[in-house]
């Protein structure tokens, strides 16, 4: 390994070149370790500073001892001169101008952090603690309270931490280059908490870039500002041990999961439009979702980005929960105020790509470094944002660690990985020449596939309670297999195709559904081939889309039991749930990120039916193993009624073992239907354990009285129903 050029133990002449002088009040030096701090010389050691502004400077030690007095070699700043001391130290100097007098720690006089081990770690790409040695941390070093500053920019000519504490002048904290990682660090003594920096970077062509966000950073400054922030180690009490056991132990696919998807700042917002804190949405949010019965809130993105209406999927601060919810510590709170009522958070991630604002990682030492260089790899043409280059260990690294980041440091419970089918194909929204192949002639991105496998295993091994889910829309297989039987290694995939075609099928007028039945029996020859979530996510309800209750055919009273039926259709279809917030109590309007949802719709029977029976649902489908328990395996699902699309009636058996059966049966059409028969599996009495028609949820009524008869006709068992009008009922047997 290279010997760094500012060893200890070299010996250096006493004076040094005007010439060197001026580069370094020039700010133009590249490594002003080897000329500034505390340096052995043949008679003893010398100390020199750079302290613009200064008439005067006298050394001391950090304990107080004067050392030596510096002559100024240069009025921008510059002093050297003999200090009495035996070996290296740590000096701070008290600096005179006029009347003034201040005092300045030396950052020259600090040795590196950093070290061999964690270079030889960053080079094979296998660092997994980057989040706690790259960014900026608070260090105690050598007896000095400050904070380190690491950054990759290995193509650059000069790197400099500038900020509140050195009046933004790069020539005061430029940074120590370690050659064989490209990474600059530097401990700057006597910086506190709450410091806005940035780092300023000298291309290799001798530019000067725009001043650039930490990528690491734990903590930014609220929009439209976009200074990284000092910020102390995350501490939280933690008082979740029982939640975080319960997931590491159990096998999630056999478990109810019912997701709430939520954008934080436009759930509920103030009565002036202002955003709600952590603390405050904790108080509303977590035991809104306790009561509703859902078992995890989904967040969008909460990691610092700029621009509002991106709704935070184009990020740039990976690290940093955003300023627009008050500090990381109420993020933590929140997380650990759900795990304590047993519910699980999780966020959606993005990887896939990141916006080219100037303070952001697109070009970010003067090359295309955390991005592809040719446009036909690096650019996204449907969102204008940069690709990573997923085939580059760093970026690999910085990704990986990320992921890491969030379940280590703040207990997150999942992951949900945004726009993996772009991370997934070279000619994703490209046409021909547009794109270039892999290696093999094929458009799958591979070092993606590598990529998204690694990020999979690691976060597995990590957190074994963990679960990753894609947004993945295409067929590639095997996304949610391990990686070990060729899959991608996630825990969930998204099934977008049971969306399309379901919402397609419930915005057709009853009438013609018969002609459109293989809309909700087709997605069960694919059901079973991944650990399927159903989405009915945010994207539904946005660009012009209209809400889900605005979707559903017919005039208001049919839309309301569609909508009804539909969502008892979903909770009792094989796969977990995922709901985006409103539409639990069918607000009409399309979601806006800019301001709260229309809570004040719940003042109507209608709307508050529909949360009522959301509600309803989720607590059926959590206590009825027949609903969850075999969600991602075949044989906990049988149909009873299959292929009545005259009728457009479908009836399924829901089962697990040792467990009571579950029969969901759906009328899809306004016809009353009496004396229907569908087959069931055991003779006796069933009970109506939910039916969507019913008045509590805004319904007409009808049903079977709580209870039916299967009769055993010499070996057909079954029952002859009342079926309600747009409707789903669900039976149990009794015994």
């Amino acid at each position: 390994m290279k010997k760094p050029l500012d060893t200890p133990d070299q010996k250096q002449k006493s004076e040094i070149s005007q010439a060197e002088i001026e580069a370094i009040t020039g700010g133009l030096h590249s490594n002003p370790f080897a000329i500034l701090g505390v340096h052995q010389v043949a008679d003893g050691f010398v100390a020199r500073c750079f302290i613009p502004g200064a008439e005067a400077v006298t050394a001391l030690t950090i304990d107080g001892n004067v050392v030596g007095e510096l002559t100024c070699r240069d009025p921008a700043g510059f002093f050297e001169g003999p200090v009495s001391l035996t070996s290296r130290k740590a000096l701070r100097y008290r600096a005179l101008r006029g009347d003034a007098e201040w005092a300045v720690t030396d950052p020259y006089s600090f040795g590196p952090v950093l070290g061999p081990m964690d270079d030889y770690l960053v080079r094979e790409g296998s660092h997994l603690r980057l989040f706690d040695k790259m960014g900026a941390h608070p260090l105690k070093f050598e007896g000095v309270e400050g904070f380190h500053f690491a950054v990759w920019a290995p193509n650059a000519k000069r790197v400099s931490v500038v900020g509140d504490f050195n009046n933004w002048d790069g020539r005061r904290h430029v940074m120590r280059n370690r050659a064989d990682t490209g990474i600059w660090e530097i401990f700057a003594p006597d910086v506190y908490a709450g410091c806005i920096y940035k780092f300023e970077i000298i291309g290799a062509d001798g530019t000067r870039l725009p001043l650039k966000a930490d990528p690491y950073a734990r903590r930014a400054e609220l929009r439209p500002k976009n200074g990284s922030m000092t910020t102390p180690e995350l501490v939280q009490k933690w008082e979740d041990q029982e939640h975080m056991e319960h997931w590491a132990k159990v096998d999630q696919r056999r478990q109810p999961i019912s997701i709430y998807e939520v954008h934080a700042g436009s759930w509920r917002r103030h009565k002036d439009g202002g955003m709600l804190s952590w603390d405050e949405m904790a108080a509303e949010l977590i035991p809104y979702c306790v009561d509703m019965g859902f078992t995890h809130i989904e967040f969008m993105p909460i990691t610092e980005h700029p621009y509002d209406p991106s709704w935070g999927y184009q990020t740039t601060g990976l690290f940093a929960p955003s300023a627009r919810f008050g500090e990381p510590e109420g993020f933590a709170r929140f997380v650990n105020g759900a795990h304590k009522v047993g519910l699980g958070v999780i966020l959606d991630w993005v990887p896939a790509h990141f916006p080219t604002d100037e303070h952001g990682l697109r070009q970010f030492d003067g090359t295309a470094l955390y991005e592809h260089a040719d446009p036909r790899q690096g650019m996204h043409p449907d969102w204008n944002t940069a690709i990573y280059n997923f085939g580059r260990v760093e970026v690999m690294s910085y990704l990986i660690n990320n992921a890491l980041y969030w379940a280590e440091k703040f207990h997150l419970d999942g992951l949900r990985v945004d726009a993996v089918a772009s991370m997934l194909y070279l000619d994703y929204s490209r046409k021909e020449g547009e794109w270039i192949p892999n290696e093999y002639g094929g458009r799958e991105n591979l070092d993606s596939v590598r990529f998204l496998q690694k990020m999979n295993e690691l976060a597995y091994a990590a957190n074994p309670g963990i679960m990753t889910i894609a947004e993945e829309s295409t067929s590639w297989p095997k996304v949610s297999h391990p990686v070990h039987e060729g899959g991608l290694g996630f825990g969930f995939k998204w099934n977008m195709g049971f969306m399309h075609d379901t919402l397609s099928y419930f915005a057709r007028e009853p009438v013609h559904r018969k002609f459109h039945h293989q809309e909700l029996t087709f997605g069960l020859l694919y059901a079973f081939t991944e650990n399927f979530v159903l989405p009915l996510s945010h994207d539904e309800v946005v660009h012009g889309k209209g809400s889900l209750i605005a979707k559903m055919s017919g005039d208001d009273w049919q839309k309301f039991a569609n909508l009804r039926a539909y969502y008892g259709f979903m909770w009792g279809y094989p796969g977990k749930k995922l709901l985006f917030m409103g539409q639990e109590f069918a607000q009409w309007s399309e979601w806006s990120e800019s301001k709260s949802l229309d809570w004040n719709l719940l003042q109507y029977h209608m709307h508050e039916g529909i949360r009522r029976l959301v509600r309803d649902l989720n607590l059926t489908y959590r206590s009825k193993a027949a609903l969850h328990a075999r969600d991602c395996e075949p044989e906990g699902f049988n149909w009873l009624v299959v292929d009545d699309q005259e009728n457009s009636v479908f009836a399924w058996l829901r089962s697990a073992p040792g467990e009571k059966p579950v029969a969901v049966i759906c009328n899809l059409t306004p016809v009353y239907r009496e004396n229907y028969y569908v087959p069931l599996p055991t003779a006796g009495r069933w009970r109506e354990i939910l039916n969507t028609d019913a008045e509590i949820y805004g319904g007409s009524g009808k049903g079977n009285g709580g209870k039916v008869q299967a009769v055993d006709a010499g070996g057909a068992i079954g029952a002859v129903l009342t079926l309600p009008p747009l409707a789903t009922i669900m039976l149990e047997p009794e015994n």
